[in-house]
């Protein structure tokens, strides 16, 4: 498990495909990630068997909080596509849970992630991709350290119209933990 101050990132568990179930079929939860049709369980399975294939570095961590004296998962984070050659990761989070979202939960779980990139799988360039429309992301990639770096114009379609999607990275060199 990756601890940080107020949140843990451990690995994903059969258990926790119904929660992911809920969020992936939450309307407002869809707005940031781009998946446009409703999800089924069986669904949600076949994905968690597939995604088992993927290399360890590869899978998906759900994002922890504590309250009291148990940890509630609230979202996932995960490397994508990660170039060993080029020391290059695309990353992704999700915060499902939406009564804990504008508390800094991304932005810290996206700190730990850029560490264990950073630190653990000697990475030098982490990259991701959102929505124009996402302010709320932007900031919190803004506040983790990620900077501008392209726009591809009109790339998502979303809600009966065409969106912008933006693209971000954070460098080795530019990451401060």
């Amino acid at each position: 498990m990756i601890f940080g101050k107020r949140i843990r990132l451990r690995a994903i568990e059969r258990d926790d495909l119904p929660r992911y179930v809920l969020w992936l079929n939450d309307p407002e939860v869809l707005q940031g990630i781009g998946l446009g049709s409703p999800l089924s369980t069986p669904q949600e399975e076949h994905w968690f068997e597939k995604v088992l294939e993927h290399p360890v570095e590869q899978q998906p961590l759900v994002i922890e909080i504590q309250m009291n004296e148990a940890w509630i998962p609230v979202g996932n984070i995960a490397f994508d596509s990660i170039a060993w050659v080029d020391r290059a990761a695309e990353v992704g989070i999700v915060i499902g849970e939406k009564k804990f979202w504008n508390q800094g939960y991304g932005s810290e779980a996206m700190q730990l992630m850029l560490r264990h990139g950073f630190n653990d799988l000697n990475l030098n360039r982490v990259y991701l991709r959102v929505f124009a429309t996402n302010p709320r992301a932007i900031k919190s990639y803004e506040k983790a350290g990620f900077i501008h770096e392209g726009w591809m114009r009109q790339a998502h379609f979303q809600n009966g119209q065409y969106v912008d999607v933006l693209l971000m990275s954070v460098l080795r060199s530019e990451w401060k933990e």
